[in-house]
């Protein structure tokens, strides 16, 4: 079954911008950051929400082309996979037709009391699906 997708717009700030005038790469990883959690509390029902934290254990990000001030940009958020307490994600940035950045990550879902490791149950995971 496919999965339910997430587009998250972008704003680009003028603190996103480095030496050399384009998006520093560090932006890209705050925005998949935000782009994440924004598609949980889309998705996810508000009790799960309240007691789930995500922590990012992994990035791989392969930048295909720069972003600069004031550009219309768009994450869009893929949930491949659940195993266990970890999460799998693909997130594209673009402009446009333009594909910025393509990023995998991993994601452990933690206990908001606890902050230890904790499974979803097979129906919030579901919505994603």
């Amino acid at each position: 079954m496919p999965a339910v997708p997430h587009a998250f717009p972008i704003a680009v700030d003028a603190d996103d911008i480095d030496f050399m005038g384009h998006v520093n790469n560090a932006s890209y990883l705050k925005w998949v950051q935000e782009a994440v959690i924004s598609h949980w509390q889309k998705l996810a029902p508000a009790e799960a929400v309240a007691q789930h934290l995500w922590v990012a254990l992994r990035h791989e990000i392969t930048y295909r082309k720069p972003a600069f001030l004031d550009d219309e940009v768009i994450a869009t958020v893929i949930l491949e996979k659940v195993q266990g307490a970890r999460a799998f994600y693909e997130t594209v940035i673009r402009r446009g037709e333009e594909v910025l950045a393509e990023v995998k990550s991993s994601w452990c879902c933690l206990d908001a009391e606890t902050h230890r490791p904790a499974r979803l149950a097979r129906s919030v995971i579901e919505r994603f699906f």
